[in-house]
């Protein structure tokens, strides 16, 4: 049957890219993400298995920062820690 004129046509939702589900990581795991962007990352997730590993060692990677205090960095330990995070969001 063809698309009548007066029943809007919902294109299927675009793709996500691993490059932009690594972008988009963190309000996924926050439970921050808008419903349709979560079951188009969710989608992506169904076909990459390299993204699954991805989201499984960002997981791993909270879980165990998680245990860490502010107080259990040295001070030059923290110091570098900062700077490195400063020269990544600076490229």
């Amino acid at each position: 049957m063809p698309p009548r004129d007066d029943v809007p046509v919902s294109a299927p939702p675009e793709e996500m890219s691993c490059k932009e589900l690594v972008d988009v990581i963190t309000d996924y795991l926050e439970g921050t993400m808008a419903s349709a962007n979560r079951l188009r990352f969710e989608a992506h997730l169904a076909e990459c298995p390299y993204c699954v590993s991805y989201l499984e060692q960002m997981r791993g990677t909270i879980e165990t920062l998680g245990e860490l205090t502010e107080d259990s960095i040295g001070p030059e330990a923290r110091g570098e820690l900062l700077e490195a995070f400063r020269s990544w969001r600076e490229r």
